[in-house]
């Protein structure tokens, strides 16, 4: 039964990232292929190193620090690809002419590099 286990956690993470690398190739702006590759990688990831902890079962020095791998992936690549879009943004690289809407254009100023908040926005009109 562990068998099945391991094998459905092996060929679901095989899968995620094979849809993140499908995604990386498709996906028409940095900003969406970001957003391809950040979710189903870090999942597929999550995934194959959850099997490999149950490989190892006994050795609890290697399921601790898969249980770390997993959880360092979880928290830090949904930051990062955050972080990389947005200096991406600021620095001025397209996005994809298909985009319904762009949060950021309304409180971003491209002259002065400032990013004001919606509520410095609602305390100026109050």
């Amino acid at each position: 039964m562990i068998d099945f286990v391991i094998a459905f956690l092996v060929l679901m993470g095989s899968f995620l990232m094979l849809l993140a690398s499908i995604g990386l190739n498709r996906m028409p702006d940095l900003l969406t292929r970001m957003h391809a590759t950040t979710k189903a990688g870090a999942l597929g990831i999550g995934l194959l190193v959850i099997a490999f902890a149950i490989v190892f079962w006994d050795d609890t020095a290697v399921v601790v620090r898969a249980g770390a791998v997993v959880v360092f992936v979880i928290f830090t690549a949904p930051i990062a690809a955050h972080v990389l879009a947005r200096a991406s943004y600021f620095v001025g690289v397209c996005v994809w002419e298909g985009t319904v809407k762009d949060a950021i254009k309304e409180q971003y100023d491209m002259e002065t590099h400032q990013l004001s908040s919606r509520c410095e926005e609602k305390k100026k009109t109050s």
